[in-house]
């Protein structure tokens, strides 16, 4: 197996899961682009199919927050319940017999709160963690910029579905390439990220 360099942030199929947090029903009046967040997540599902990643799906107190929404399309992945602002908790054995895991794809909500604790949670056990921006929102913007900026400063990589579905497939000669060709035919849908980045925000500098 080939071996990703840490500090370059490689992703690789083989080394790599796919986290999907907490996109459910009662968010979705609440959660600025909430739409166009479950859109990203579910093109990043279905490569992650495509390419045998492993995925995990959790969902906070679904009692009172409801199921995952049926447009993510995550039918056959069993949700982990949680009342923890962080994944790695309810995933802690998913991660401890995954010897070979070096990367984490990380998407859902909410940027300040589960995603984030998700992310340094994941970092202090040594993973590297590739935050999908624009899979990643919060009820509020501002919470939505610091918490990428936060993740960044220590040490999580921000990048876009599409460059990370690029750079898991690899090549165009790969045998998956026609599918997902068609998956990123079109652009990811506008999920607010140009008015977080105008004028070089000093957060993400």
């Amino acid at each position: 197996m080939a071996v990703a360099r840490a500090g370059l942030g490689r992703v690789l199929p083989s080394s790599s899961i796919l986290f999907l947090c907490d996109m459910q029903e009662k968010f979705r009046h609440s959660i600025a682009y909430f739409p166009e967040i479950v859109s990203v997540a579910a093109r990043m599902l279905k490569v992650a199919r495509l390419l045998e990643v492993p995925v995990v799906l959790t969902e906070q107190y679904p009692q009172g927050l409801g199921p995952t929404v049926p447009e993510l399309g995550a039918n056959g992945i069993r949700p982990l319940p949680k009342t923890c602002f962080s994944m790695v908790p309810a995933l802690r054995q998913e991660l401890d017999a995954r010897a070979q895991l070096r990367s984490v794809l990380l998407c859902g909500i909410e940027a300040q709160a589960c995603i984030l604790n998700t992310a340094l949670d994941l970092l202090d056990r040594g993973l590297q963690v590739h935050v999908v921006v624009d899979a990643c929102s919060s009820r509020s913007q501002v919470d939505r910029l610091v918490a990428l900026s936060r993740m960044r400063q220590s040490g999580a990589f921000l990048t876009t579905s599409e460059g990370l579905i690029l750079q898991l497939v690899g090549d165009a000669a790969h045998p998956q390439f026609k599918e997902i060709q068609k998956i990123i035919k079109e652009p990811a849908p506008d999920s607010g990220l140009l008015g977080l980045f105008q004028g070089q925000s000093p957060l993400l500098r």
